[in-house]
């Protein structure tokens, strides 16, 4: 279960990155009036579809962990519910395709899903430096 949980905590590591991306992708396409396209689509995509391998890791890894001998302590459960929270804000902007300004849609969105990332590894003993 080690190999998970390294698997887990880098993993995080990627998804902070695709998002900033993202996110300074659609300021600056929200910024210059430029037509939401395939690129930007791709970024969203490539975010969400690490949010969702994340939360598939952390899930299997709570659960066998946890019935394995280490519980389901409260500050774990927490974790997973901000974490599976954090995933579908991720996907909202799929709900707003025809939103007049689709990059303000994404902004919003992955800024959301990463501050519930901030606020659920926070969560964990240790926190950010585990």
């Amino acid at each position: 279960m080690g190999t998970l949980l390294a698997i887990h905590s880098i993993l995080r590591w990627a998804i902070v990155i695709v998002g900033l991306v993202v996110i300074l992708n659609a300021l600056i396409g929200w910024a210059r009036a430029r037509v939401y396209g395939s690129r930007e689509r791709g970024l969203l995509s490539a975010f969400s579809g690490l949010m969702d391998l994340q939360v598939t890791i952390g899930l299997l890894y709570f659960l066998v962990t946890g019935f394995r001998g280490a519980g389901f302590p409260m500050f774990r459960i927490e974790h997973m519910v901000t974490m599976l929270v954090a995933a579908v804000v991720a996907h909202s902007p799929a709900m707003f395709k025809k939103a007049a300004n689709r990059f303000a849609v994404a902004t919003y969105a992955v800024l959301g899903a990463m501050i519930l990332v901030v606020i659920g590894v926070a969560l964990l003993p240790g926190g950010w430096s585990r």
